[in-house]
């Protein structure tokens, strides 16, 4: 079992601060990616293949995605598992916004009447909802399977913590980003394609790119979650299997 560490004013005040900061870079990751999510790019590595298919083809909305899963194993490792699922819940309120104020703004008119066309909307109706149509249906797919892998992964990271009694930060990282981008990626691409926002066809080479680009990031993000746990322990002077109290 894990055990909290109470800490005086100041370093309560500086943990709080850190946590508000690592949700801000999580907030802005999971509303950014579901905003971006309709330019796809192909990243060719010495033109590799794998099942028959381009490595690799995905999103860029994938890009920052990775981000979400590094704060929320941070969070977990630090600050608990009731700390990261309130940073869930609050990426998940956030996007929702997001998209109701896009919605607004694609209903209201763009200025269109001057004669000049320098007077007018720089981008009109038309581009203005090519861009931003489809932001509900996939936001809404985005976040069935975002919600779903989010809590896997927390539950998952927290199942092998407990387990190992915080040792093994690599394992617990590295399995359950592994599981949970796995249920991700299937459950958006799948939702995206039966909303017919992408074509069947492009399941496979997505679904494939896309797990296997999570998953060689969350190799990469391993170090850096090293970094950050051995930071934190250093300033808040914690033990192994020790989180920071700051409610």
């Amino acid at each position: 079992m894990t055990k909290d560490k109470f800490l005086n004013p100041e370093k309560k005040l500086l943990a709080r601060r850190i946590y508000l900061y690592l949700g801000a870079i999580f907030i802005t990751s999971l509303v950014v990616s579901n905003l971006i999510f309709q330019k796809f790019i192909f990243v060719d590595f010495f033109e590799i293949k794998m099942f028959g298919v381009n490595l690799f083809e995905i999103s860029v909305g994938i890009l920052p995605y990775p981000i979400t899963f590094l704060v929320t194993d941070l969070i977990s490792e630090m600050y608990g598992r009731k700390k990261a699922n309130e940073i869930v819940v609050a990426g998940i309120f956030a996007s929702l916004f997001s998209i109701l104020i896009i919605t607004i703004a694609d209903i209201l008119p763009a200025i269109d009447y001057y004669e000049d066309p320098l007077k007018n909307s720089p981008i009109d109706d038309e581009t203005f909802n090519k861009v931003f149509s489809k932001s509900l249906i996939a936001v809404s797919a985005s976040m069935a399977s975002y919600l779903f892998a989010q809590f896997v992964d927390i539950r998952v990271y927290h199942f092998w913590k407990n387990l190992t009694k915080g040792k093994m930060l690599w394992l617990r990282n590295n399995f359950s980003t592994f599981f949970s981008q796995i249920l991700d990626t299937f459950t958006i691409i799948f939702l995206l394609c039966l909303f017919n926002i992408i074509a069947w066809d492009m399941f496979k080479p997505l679904f494939i790119s896309g797990v296997l680009f999570k998953m060689l990031i969350a190799l990469i993000d391993t170090p850096l979650l090293y970094l950050g746990v051995y930071l934190f322990r250093r300033k808040f002077n914690l033990e192994i299997n020790e989180e920071i109290n700051i409610d």
